[in-house]
């Protein structure tokens, strides 16, 4: 994933894949921020809340990208 420099103080990515154990797993690409949560509703406020508490009120970007991975395999 490319993320551009128009994009890179403007919004943060997070790569959301589903737990082994039940739930969702949701990981910064840019910056030191994981989370998870039971269900993906819950998983949008846990985000959205680490973002605020690991940017303060210095420089938090405006939008917060979920990029949801799923891992399908398939049998031949």
């Amino acid at each position: 994933m490319i993320i551009t420099e128009k994009h890179r103080d403007t919004e943060i990515i997070f790569l959301v894949e589903e737990s082994d154990e039940g739930g969702y797993v949701a990981r910064s690409v840019t910056h030191s921020i994981y989370t998870e949560a039971d269900t993906f509703d819950e998983l949008r406020d846990m985000v959205r809340d680490a973002v605020m508490c690991h940017f303060g009120d210095d420089d938090i970007p405006s939008l917060i990208r979920l990029h949801i991975v799923k891992d399908v395999v398939i049998a031949v």
